[in-house]
């Protein structure tokens, strides 16, 4: 059930960083604040959906002043637990709408979570935002999943991307609507529990235009944070936008 943070309340952050463990690997986490460090340089760092300081503490402990919003506060308790945690500035609120203080040379959205905003008018908002807490030259990073739409077979809604003895895995597309929603079936103690995150899913092509709509231009596209080229076999890319100098 959605309490006031949302999806992501007491239930879900008590274990979020144990059931993300492979996201949370030095494999995963290296790579993009290499990333996001290179684009702030010397300037500070604003994260929208901070969560747990999955990236967040990795790259404040490069020297980089970070901050966040984020709705969760049960999410934020548990970034503030962790070492480091309680000198990371975060704004509790909706991040497609909630401002802080300051301009920020580098704004970013990973893991999915643009998809977190589940419509259209929240997405275009969400880069509006970001643009608007950037200094001229700074840039604004995403990292999000390709839809999957061709492992869609006619008449199905539903793609699996885990299956085992014990939990149960799948997403559910509308292709007229762009909803979408991540669906979880856990066995526990022989008992069966279920539960789903809507999210509405979006096209490298649709981000574009929102980027432009809020005054901002492409300057990278790539596969993932090593950089590697987005083509059309990619299942993710990471896009980076800047908002002009002048």
């Amino acid at each position: 059930m959605q309490d006031e943070d949302g999806f992501f309340g007491e239930d879900i952050a008590a274990t979020y960083d144990e059931s993300s463990a492979d996201m949370f690997q030095p494999e995963a986490v290296d790579p993009a604040v290499d990333v996001l460090a290179e684009l702030a340089g010397d300037g500070r760092a604003l994260e929208l959906g901070i969560g747990t300081g999955r990236i967040a503490l990795p790259l404040a402990r490069r020297g980089v002043t970070v901050h966040g919003i984020d709705m969760s506060r049960a999410m934020v308790a548990r970034l503030r637990a962790k070492p480091g945690g309680d000198a990371i500035d975060v704004a509790i609120g909706d991040f497609a709408t909630t401002r802080v203080a300051g301009t920020f040379a580098a704004a970013y959205l990973v893991f999915n979570t643009i998809n977190n905003l589940t419509t259209q008018d929240a997405q275009v908002a969400c880069f509006r935002n970001a643009a608007a807490h950037l200094r001229p030259g700074g840039c604004f990073v995403v990292e999000v999943g390709v839809p999957e739409l061709r492992r869609l077979p006619p008449g199905q809604n539903a793609v699996p991307f885990h299956i085992s003895p014990t939990r149960w895995a799948f997403d559910t597309y509308d292709v007229a609507t762009q909803a979408m929603s991540s669906n979880y079936v856990t066995i526990v103690d022989g008992r069966a529990e279920y539960w789903s995150v809507p999210f509405r899913y979006v096209w490298p092509a649709e981000l574009d235009l929102m980027a432009r709509l809020a005054g901002l231009r492409l300057r990278h596209r790539w596969e993932d944070w090593t950089r590697a080229p987005f083509t059309s076999e990619s299942s993710r890319h990471v896009s980076v936008w800047e908002k002009p100098a002048d």
